[in-house]
């Protein structure tokens, strides 16, 4: 039995969640701290520690998943690591 919302909780239609859309989120989040998106509050800014951060989550979840993913999901985690770590090294470069 669902419990009742409590004040302030708002209902959003979520994705369903599943390996691609959880690696995106980790790569929209380093995209943010690289300045390529924007914050939740509408602002660019660059953090290259957090950037770095959850580009090694993305790194780590390669590592403990090897051999466990099907081969979309592969290819979808080695593009973003590549893609990110070339960005992080341009960014990081004109620094």
């Amino acid at each position: 039995m669902p419990s009742d919302p409590t004040p302030g909780d708002e209902h959003h239609d979520l994705p369903q969640m599943d390996f691609a859309t959880f690696a995106l989120s980790l790569s929209h989040s380093a995209r943010v701290h690289l300045g390529d998106a924007q914050q939740p509050d509408g602002t660019v800014e660059r953090d290259l520690a957090l950037a770095r951060q959850s580009i090694d989550i993305l790194l780590l979840l390669q590592d403990k998943t090897r051999g466990n993913l099907n081969g979309a999901e592969e290819r979808l985690l080695n593009q973003l690591l590549y893609d990110l770590r070339m960005r992080f090294v341009e960014v990081s470069r004109s620094a």
